[in-house]
């Protein structure tokens, strides 16, 4: 008897509890990174410098590519009248001048991903910073980040944005 009194004491305080939580009203924020890295001036920006850094680099390494591609097909179309030493001195020059290509592209690819992994990961700073400001002054319990489904209800992201606008 005493057993069953306890079980139903303890089920009653349990019950007691979750209605006390449920009661309390939980502050929930969303902000979408992606769109904050697409949509703000200071990642807009970022990528504009990233153009100007990089651009020069990859007109440069596009304009090789197409003379390669011309020299190919002039090889190919003059190679049934070439002598044999001569078309198999143009196809080793050739494929030297491929091989030097593919390695500017890399290092060209390279240094893009780690100056964009730099200049991105200052913007996530500054916003991470952003959304600390609006999670302590707005008092919110949690702020989420790219998750699957969201209601626009908790969806703060433009606020982060403007708020990362409006900062110099």
């Amino acid at each position: 008897m005493k057993s069953k009194l306890l079980k139903s004491v303890a089920l009653a305080a349990m019950m007691a509890v979750s209605a006390l939580a449920a009661a309390q009203e939980i502050k929930i924020g969303y902000v979408n990174s992606e769109r904050v890295l697409r949509e703000a001036n200071l990642a807009k920006t970022a990528q504009l410098k990233l153009e100007a850094e990089f651009g020069k680099r990859e007109k440069d390494l596009k304009e090789q590519e197409t003379k390669l591609r011309g020299a190919a097909e002039k090889l190919e179309k003059d190679a049934p009248t070439l002598a044999e030493a001569e078309r198999n001195r143009r196809q080793r020059d050739l494929v030297e001048v491929d091989r030097d290509l593919q390695r500017k592209r890399r290092e060209w690819q390279e240094d893009l991903t780690q100056r964009k992994s730099e200049e991105l990961g200052a913007v996530v700073e500054r916003a991470n910073r952003v959304i600390k400001q609006i999670f302590e002054a707005d008092k919110y319990d949690i702020i989420l980040q790219d998750a699957l489904n969201v209601s626009a209800r908790v969806d703060i992201t433009k606020k982060v944005i403007d708020t990362l606008n409006a900062q110099k």
